[in-house]
């Protein structure tokens, strides 16, 4: 039986040798050990065989020895504990462990009887977190720190999963190092950071935290370079001002251009968040448009301002804001900020009930492209929005009532403001034949006044000037029938769909349009009351759609397709450009399918067919094949719709989308991607494309063993605006679990 016993480190006369004596002759009788209260200046252990020495006052426990005092726990083969100087000295697989959950392992240790200081021979450290620091020689003082000579720090595992030892992918060595446990700190004096071993990049005066608690101090600094600023090197700081709120503040030097300075400031609190973004730089530009190189640049301040937040008032009400600001339209992708070509800034006052939506709003917008006045770009102010769901049926079916309010100012242009108010009432029943029918009945009522609508440069989107107003009308029915059965291994669903909208005539051509302008049929409006987006222009006359629904389900296979097509009693053409497939009185015929097998295949294909010759007028696919970590990426598109350019904004294309990611083993991999500009002049009478031109590639390679992270990527860009000129940009990449701030 082991011994164990409490010895009271400062007061234990020289009688109590008898008392561990007698406790050795336990050892020899199956009795119960005896135990005594700990104190506070009690050292309490456990040990297979205690021997004390009368004349040297002096304690030596061998056998799997335990001392713990005030949380503080050593293990050991064999501890000397020398009652007069108060030291205790443990040899041979020493395990000690502080309150605060760290862990130590030496050869050889020396403590004072509290247990928390003393001196360590071949020290490891295992922290809180699961990192590790290992010394040579260690000195631990009363107050929990550490001092450390000739050093390594990890957070990296050191065993395979197997339990084998390895090496760590990162470390960082340095002739001292220290270790805070209050501010859970550790601090290093002449650090170097190794990855495989090699000695790679210099820290000096390094510190960084070892708990998930946010700290403030300097990030993992960032390296890039590109032909137009040169090499960057990103130097952040991060600032934990409270346990609700940080900031980070970087310093970006270019060899090729002035500084920048960015910062981000974010706060949670019980009511929601925000942040705000800044950049800023006094440097050269090339306005937009002009040609040439450096004589034609400008000196001027440059920078970028970017917030947003939400915030809860109660369980309905919140309010989100969200603003974009650039100080011209190339600074974003001149410093690889944005590829953005608008910036949008909103605010929004929002009450969502059970049955009810409301909304109060504000939109404005910055453009970034080349070729748009930005007097000609809206601002919509006020946008008021309100639905309300009933909750007893009308008449067997569910009603709604919808109001909107819209005012749009231009700065040189067209100005409107419309209303209007709505009421929608559907009634789904099922047949004894296991139809499903949807009737409808819709009824709107709008308001509009427009001035300057002479500056708007299509006339097929201005209106009337003045005050203009509209009734709408419409009544819908639409069935559903499937048919389910097994079939090719699985269950398949057929489902014919036939649907009718009447509408009366409406004088749509007296209204502005503002928000429905890029209309096409698709798949996703085929069955639509209104196939236009938004609310300005609306479809009048008779139509019916038909179409065919197919589903088919197996255990690692799924397959959607949905193909349609309408027929209207009179043509479309007065409001809708031809090339849409919706101006003749038959549409176009539009799908789509989507294939999916297990997780290693998805595929997407919506495509629209020329009802006249079949000739492909859009044709979209989007396809994944492979598994998480290798995989390739395909994405087509093809408008070839021939609407004049002087209606549509936007025109024909042609444009194909590759990506892919290959494992090379468990922890590397490469990757790369590209987009390539297929249009010539059949597309677009206006491009100078020769049918194959590259927007932008990039090849990388990448290591991640959930520890260290690191990559190099190499794209190029191959657009010319201004100063955002085309080039290669080689990006480095380096994360280190743990190390950061």
């Amino acid at each position: 039986m082991k011994s164990s016993i409490a010895l009271i480190a400062l007061a234990l006369p020289l009688a109590h040798p008898s008392s561990v004596l007698a406790q050795d002759e336990q050892d020899a009788r199956p009795t119960a050990s005896v135990k005594q209260p700990v104190q506070s200046d009690e050292i309490e252990f456990s040990a297979d065989t205690v021997d004390y020495d009368f004349e040297n006052d002096i304690v030596t426990a061998t056998g799997d020895v335990l001392l713990n005092r005030d949380g503080y726990k050593l293990r050991s083969d064999t501890v000397i504990w020398n009652r007069k100087t108060g030291m205790v000295e443990a040899k041979g697989n020493i395990r000690s462990t502080g309150p605060d959950g760290q862990t130590a392992y030496g050869d050889s240790i020396v403590l004072s009887d509290s247990l928390r200081d003393g001196i360590v021979d071949n020290l490891l450290i295992v922290l809180e977190d699961e990192s590790r620091l290992a010394a040579r020689k260690g000195e631990r003082f009363a107050d929990g720190s550490l001092a450390l000579d000739n050093a390594a720090y990890t957070a990296c595992s050191v065993t395979t999963e197997d339990g084998c030892p390895k090496n760590p992918s990162w470390q960082i060595k340095a002739v001292k190092v220290r270790y805070d446990p209050i501010k859970k700190r550790v601090s290093y004096d002449g650090a170097r950071i190794e990855i495989f071993g090699l000695p790679v990049i210099p820290l000096p005066g390094l510190s960084h935290p070892i708990s998930d608690e946010n700290r403030s101090g300097v990030l993992v600094p960032n390296l890039r370079f590109d032909s137009t600023n040169g090499v960057a090197v990103s130097l952040p700081y991060y600032f934990n001002i409270a346990p609700n709120q940080d900031a980070t503040i970087t310093a970006q030097i270019f060899t090729e251009v002035a500084p920048l300075i960015s910062g981000t400031y974010r706060k949670l609190d019980d009511k929601g968040a925000f942040q705000i973004t800044g950049y800023a730089t006094y440097g050269s530009r090339i306005p937009t448009g002009a040609s040439g190189a450096l004589p034609d640049s400008e000196k001027d301040f440059r920078g970028y301002f970017a917030t947003s937040g939400r915030f809860i008032l109660d369980e309905n009400w919140s309010i989100s804001q969200s603003a974009r600001i650039a100080s011209d339209r190339t600074f974003l992708r001149r410093y690889d900020i944005s590829d953005d070509d608008s910036l949008r800034s909103t605010i929004n006052v929002e009450r969502i009930d059970d049955s009810s939506y409301f909304s109060l709003a504000g939109w404005a917008f910055q453009t970034l492209r080349a070729s748009d006045p930005q007097n000609q770009v809206p601002i919509a102010l006020p946008v008021v929005d309100y639905r309300k769901r009933f909750a007893e049926p009308i008449l067997g079916g569910n009603a709604q009532v919808h109001f909107n309010s819209l005012a749009i100012g231009r700065t040189e242009g067209q100005d409107t403001q419309r209303a209007f108010v709505s009421a929608r009432w559907d009634l789904r029943t099922l047949t004894d034949m296991g139809q499903e029918i949807t009737l409808t009945g819709f009824a709107r009522g709008d308001v509009y006044n427009s001035s300057d609508n002479a500056l708007n440069e299509t006339a097929l989107y201005r209106g009337d000037s003045g005050w203009q107003s509209r009734g709408i009308v419409t009544a819908a029915v639409d069935m559903k029938w499937p048919f389910i059965g097994q079939a090719f291994g699985g269950t398949q669903t057929l489902t014919p769909r036939f649907q009718v909208v009447a509408t009366p005539a409406i004088a749509n051509l007296s209204i502005p349009n503002e928000d429905s302008r890029s209309v096409e049929l698709e798949d996703t409006n085929l069955f639509s009351l209104n196939r236009f987006p938004g609310y300005d222009r609306y479809e009048d006359n008779v139509r019916a759609t038909y179409g065919l629904e197919w589903n088919l389900t197996r255990s690692n296979l799924t397959v959607d397709t949905i193909v349609g097509q309408s027929y209207r009693l009179a043509n479309n053409s007065n409001i809708v450009p031809e090339g849409t497939g919706l101006s003749e009185r038959f549409s176009d015929i539009a799908g789509r399918t989507e294939v999916r097998f297990k997780d290693i295949v998805k595929f997407t294909h919506r495509y629209r067919l020329d009802k006249d010759n079949l000739a492909i007028r859009r044709n979209e696919i989007d396809a994944t094949i492979g598994s998480n970590n290798t995989y390739m990426q395909v994405g087509y598109l093809r408008l070839n719709r021939d609407i004049s350019s002087g209606i549509e904004d936007l025109g024909d294309r042609e444009e194909m989308r590759v990506g892919g990611r290959y494992q090379i083993d468990r922890y590397w991999s490469v990757f790369g991607s590209a987009i390539i500009d297929l249009t010539d002049a059949r597309e677009d009478p206006l491009s100078s494309a020769d049918g194959f031109e590259p927007i932008r590639h990039r090849i990388g390679v990448a290591y991640d063993d959930g520890c260290l992270s690191l990559g190099v990527t190499w794209r190029y860009d191959y657009d010319d605006t201004g100063d955002d000129q085309r080039g290669s940009t080689f990006l480095f990449r380096l994360a280190l679990r743990n190390l950061g701030v």
